[in-house]
This record gives C-alpha cells, sequence and structure tokens, in this order.
C-alpha cells in the first residue's frame, strides 16, 4: 500500500464522504488512489481551488464534519487561502491537502514551489509536510485532532508527491483512526461546579437576562440547548449573524439581530438595557458590540461569558464569570443546575421587548410590501419568506444581500440555517458554497444570495451545479456595481459634507463620488442558460413572484436575476453607515437615500 492509497483508506475510515479538489501536475498519485481503493470518498471536481475551499466550508457548517478540499501545488495552493483563512477564523472544522511538489525538486527552482507551511502559517490553526510516508498516519490523525479539537479551525497538509507514491512500512505503522475526532467539537470540556453554579445565581438574580449567541453556539449545535435554557429561565435570545438559526425567528423568546450590519432595533434596545448579558461562542469584537459601545462598557450590564477558547475571554469586555468550555456543554450545565420555576420573574422584561418588535414588523410592513422599480431588496427576501420550504438552507454572500437577509429573512425552524461567510467577508461564496450545503443535506433545499461582485469571481462554479445537478435556487441581486462599496463612498463622502456644512443630500446627488465600482447591465440569466440551468430575468413583483412560485416547484438549479434597487441609492440596515449620514439607527424607519 502506497502513500496515497493509506491516506485515502483513513479518509475514509474518519467517515469523510466528500472531498472538494481541482486536478493538477502533482495530484495524480492521490487521484488514482481516490478512484482504486473502495469507499473512498467521492471526489467533486470544482472549476477554481477558492470554491473548492469554500464548498468544502460550507459542508463542514451544516454537517459539523470536517471538511476536506485537495488542491495542487503553486498557484493551486496560493487560490486556496481564502477560504483557509475564512474557515479558521470562524472556527470551522477544514482540512487542505496540497499536492506538493516531489521532494527532491525543494530549493532547486523547481516550478510551482512554495514554502507551504510558512505561506499558510499566518492564516491556519495547523501546518505541516508529510516527510516520511511512515509518518502519514500520525500526521492525518493530528490534522483531524487540531481541526475538531478545543476550537475549530482549518488545518493545511503538504504532501509530497514522491512520498505519496512510496510503500507505507509493513510495519510499526498504525492506520487506525480516532473517530472522536471525525466531528467538531471533538471533545467537550466545561469549566468546575463551582464556577457553574456561581454564574447560575447571577442569572437567578437578573431582572433584565440577556443570551447573546454567537457563531460559536452554532459551531458546537448548542441551540437547542440555548432554546431550553432561555425558555426555562425566561430569558429572551438575540444572536450575531453568525448565531442566527440559534433559535427559531417566530419564537417569543428568539429577539433579533445585534451587531452592525441588519441589526433589529429592538434587539439593540434589549442589549442597552439588560442587567446581565450572557455571551455563547461570541468573541464580543466590534460587529456584534456596535465598536464597544453595547453593552456600555460604563455601565451597570454584568457579563457571563462562555467560550471554547480561553485566549479571547475577557480580551474587549471586563467579564464579571468567565466560562471556559464548549458551548453546549456549558449550557446543559447551567441548564440542568436550574430550577423548574424561574420563568415567570422575567415576563414584564419580555413582554416589553416583544411589544417593540411587533412594533418593528409593523411599522415596516409597506416597505416589504412595496411593489415599485426598481425592487427593494428587503422585498425580495419577503417574497423568499412566503416560499421557502421548511427546512432549507439559505447561504449568502457578504456583500450586498447580507444586511437584508439578516434583518427580514425569517427561519421557523431548528433546522434551516442561514450561512454568510462574516470574518472576512469575501465574495464569490455563495455559489460554491451552495454545493458544499446539498452534499452536507442532501434533504434540505439550499437558497444562495448574491450581487454582481460575487457572481464574476464564481461564475464558474454554474457548470459544476449543473453537472451535479444541485437544486438551488440562486437569487442574482443585480445592480451592475460592487454596490457595498459603491455604498461606502457616497457614505464616506456624505459625512464629509456634513463635516464641512454642505448639503450632504445634494451633494451626493450632484457630485458623485464612486469610482471604480460599476459593471455593464446585462441580463445574468442568459449565463445561466448558457451552462443549462433554467433561468428567469425579474423585473417586477408580478414578475419576481411567478418566477419564485416556479423554481421552487423544481428539483433542479434555478438561476434568477433580479433587478434590484442599489444599497449605494438607499443605505441598508447598517448602523455605522445610518449614523455617519446623520440619521438615528436605532428609529424603526430609519433609512437614508444617498444616491441618485
Amino acid at each position: 500500500m502506497n502513500g496515497a492509497t493509506a491516506l485515502v483508506s483513513m479518509l475514509r475510515d474518519y467517515g469523510v464522504e466528500v472531498i472538494f479538489g481541482v486536478p493538477g501536475d502533482t495530484n495524480v498519485a492521490f487521484y488514482e488512489a481516490l478512484r482504486n481503493t473502495p469507499g473512498a470518498p467521492r471526489h467533486i471536481v470544482c472549476r477554481d481551488e477558492r470554491s473548492a475551499v469554500f464548498m468544502a466550508d460550507c459542508y463542514a457548517r451544516i454537517s459539523g464534519k470536517p471538511g476536506l478540499a485537495e488542491v495542487p501545488s503553486g498557484a493551486g495552493a496560493m487560490y486556496g487561502l481564502p477560504g483557509v483563512a475564512e474557515a479558521n477564523r470562524s472556527s470551522v472544522p477544514l482540512i487542505l491537502l496540497v499536492n506538493d511538489i516531489p521532494q527532491p525538486g525543494v530549493g532547486r527552482g523547481t516550478l510551482t514551489e512554495l514554502p507551504v507551511e510558512a505561506l499558510f502559517a499566518p492564516i491556519a490553526k495547523h501546518t505541516e509536510t508529510l516527510g516520511h510516508v511512515g509518518k502519514l498516519p500520525e500526521l492525518v490523525r493530528r490534522a483531524f485532532r487540531q481541526a475538531t479539537a478545543g476550537c475549530p479551525g482549518a488545518v493545511v497538509l503538504a504532501l509530497p508527491e514522491n512520498v505519496l507514491y512510496e510503500d507505507v512500512p509493513a510495519s510499526g505503522v498504525s492506520l487506525h483512526v480516532e473517530a472522536s475526532c471525525s466531528r467538531a467539537p471533538a471533545f467537550r470540556t466545561r469549566p468546575a461546579d463551582a464556577e457553574i453554579a456561581a454564574a447560575l445565581d447571577a442569572i437567578l438574580a437578573a431582572e433584565r437576562p440577556l443570551i447573546v449567541a454567537g457563531g460559536g453556539a452554532n459551531r458546537s449545535q448548542a441551540g437547542e440547548a440555548i432554546v431550553a435554557l432561555a425558555e426555562k429561565l425566561g430569558i429572551p435570545v438575540v444572536t450575531t449573524i453568525t448565531g442566527q438559526g440559534v433559535i427559531r425567528d417566530d419564537h417569543r423568546l428568539g429577539i433579533g439581530i445585534i451587531g452592525d450590519n441588519g441589526f433589529h432595533p429592538h434587539a439593540l434596545w434589549a442589549l442597552g438595557r439588560a442587567d446581565l448579558a450572557i455571551y455563547v461562542g461570541c468573541r464580543m469584537g466590534s460587529v456584534a458590540t456596535m465598536n464597544w459601545r453595547w453593552p456600555d462598557p460604563a455601565g451597570e450590564t454584568r457579563i457571563i461569558q462562555i467560550d471554547v477558547d480561553p485566549e479571547i475571554m475577557g480580551n474587549t469586555y471586563p467579564i464579571d464569570f468567565p466560562l471556559a468550555g464548549d458551548a453546549k456543554a456549558v449550557v446543559e450545565a447551567l441548564l440542568a443546575r436550574a430550577p423548574t420555576s424561574g420563568a415567570g420573574r422575567t415576563a414584564r422584561w419580555i413582554g416589553q421587548i416583544n411589544e417593540r418588535r411587533e412594533q418593528f414588523w409593523t411599522v415596516l410592513s409597506g416597505r416589504l410590501q412595496d411593489n415599485a422599480t426598481p425592487l427593494r431588496p428587503e422585498r425580495i427576501i419577503e417574497t423568499l419568506n412566503r416560499h421557502l420550504p421548511t427546512p432549507s438552507h439559505v447561504v449568502s454572500d457578504a456583500g450586498t444581500p447580507t444586511p437584508y437577509a439578516t434583518r427580514y429573512l425569517r427561519q421557523r425552524d431548528a433546522v434551516s440555517k442561514l450561512v454568510i461567510p462574516r470574518f472576512f467577508g469575501g465574495l464569490g461564496y455563495a455559489i460554491p458554497a451552495a454545493v458544499g450545503a446539498w452534499l452536507a443535506a442532501p434533504a434540505v433545499r439550499p437558497v444562495a444570495l448574491f450581487g454582481d461582485g460575487s457572481l464574476g469571481m464564481s461564475a464558474g462554479e454554474l457548470e459544476t451545479l449543473s453537472r451535479l445537478q444541485v437544486p438551488v435556487v440562486m437569487l442574482h441581486f443585480n445592480n451592475a456595481c460592487f454596490g457595498w462599496i459603491k455604498a461606502l463612498q457616497r457614505v464616506t463622502d456624505r459625512h464629509h459634507a456634513a463635516e464641512r456644512k454642505q448639503d450632504a443630500l445634494q451633494t451626493a446627488q450632484t457630485n458623485d463620488p464612486t469610482f471604480g465600482v460599476d459593471f455593464g447591465r446585462y441580463d445574468m440569466s442568459r449565463l445561466a442558460q448558457v451552462y443549462g440551468i433554467r433561468g428567469y430575468r425579474v423585473e417586477t413583483a408580478d414578475q419576481l413572484e411567478q418566477a419564485f412560485s416556479e423554481a421552487f416547484a423544481l428539483e433542479e438549479p434555478v438561476f434568477i436575476d433580479i433587478v434590484v434597487e442599489s444599497i449605494a441609492d438607499r443605505l441598508p440596515p447598517v448602523f455605522s453607515w445610518l449614523q455617519k449620514v446623520g440619521e438615528d439607527p436605532e428609529a424603526i424607519e430609519a433609512e437614508a437615500l444617498v444616491g441618485h
């Protein structure tokens, strides 16, 4: 058995079902092993290495299993960088296999030679190069352990081509796998009982407690435990963008989204008035705290922070009760100790928040039904809400669709997820990620939301979607520009005009400051049709309704090209932007025209 066959056999035994990759000169040995090894993982040929890693990332987010991607040496490795960085900082378990040049060519000017370990070291949890075929099983076990244990993350293995062709020693080498590391989190740690008890006492003493669930709560699959604790003790729950899905959007305790992007005013109101905030799997970074505005650093809010990574504990706020451990394990420990009669004491607090939540949806109902053209993005999301099957997995790029999906999308079951690559915000994610979402959960319909910039970076994967017949409904928010950056340019110009005491809106309308952000205007549904994908062009509300009705009735990939109002003309619900142009972001009706 050579090294490549041993590698594939171990991947199979770890339960790896699918691996995403792009062929190259250096991965022939690996492909031979995938082709010839019984029970080998299914290989998905991608059109771009970035897309392969994005597919693996989303597969891992949905399945909880490590996502596997493989790339050839040289440019293949470099194109894998964006996905590795995003997965690692988003605590997603991922393993990238770099099929590297043969060892004898190192340092001799061999084509495609790169220092793989040095290249990925700053952005990965662990990097390692296989030096001897006898060390391969040990290296694979370490990769799965690193990817799934503690705070999950991305691991990169450099596999020299010649080593994969060498025979594994017949003795002294074990190909066993560690079953506990086939999913994340591999080992659920929790703090001492005394720390749990002290935190619970603080919860029971609070008059206005609030749970803030972040992405770590989803990575830990802690949603069920969080909802059970919230219901048992009467604690409202808000989430960050990456924490969405922890609690149903229609739950009386599921208040909404905090953070700069797509926030709910009633959720921010609750965070600003809570006397105890319980952060679960949330780093408490700039977005979740609105640049460290909420909770008020000088205020009276006490803080419990639950996180698997002790290095981030108390990194941005003083923490009254730090609980270092796996989110699910810690919340379950709190739940086991919680009294059964603790829910009634917070009824007034919950009622106050829900009164504001109801007011929010009532006031904004007109926008959600607005039939004006070009269509408003929130109108699209509201129409999507009425057509989404239950459950469904909605994957969004970090650009134009994000603030509307986070604020207006309503998922009403415990399985559905909204997935957005939030840490680095790279475009080109949604289309390939839909492949990963579907392969992780074939029974759940994937939906992809993306703008023009994203489509330009991942259009090649339309062929992959067509070849695999992934039944994804793709919504292209077509505003013919890099909308996010164009909006930011106008916001910045209007803000500076206000500082100069000029008429900011008039200045924006007569002296357009945007530069280098516009595209030609095209019917992109025709691009999808090139790959045999059914395409729709939508310009009106009636066309939108018809396209959604037909698309969700089909079991095949569908591309809906929607002409939308640009966020560069009317600002999306982004707190910092509204604030810059003089609007009150916490006002329910807050919005601002910034363009022509």
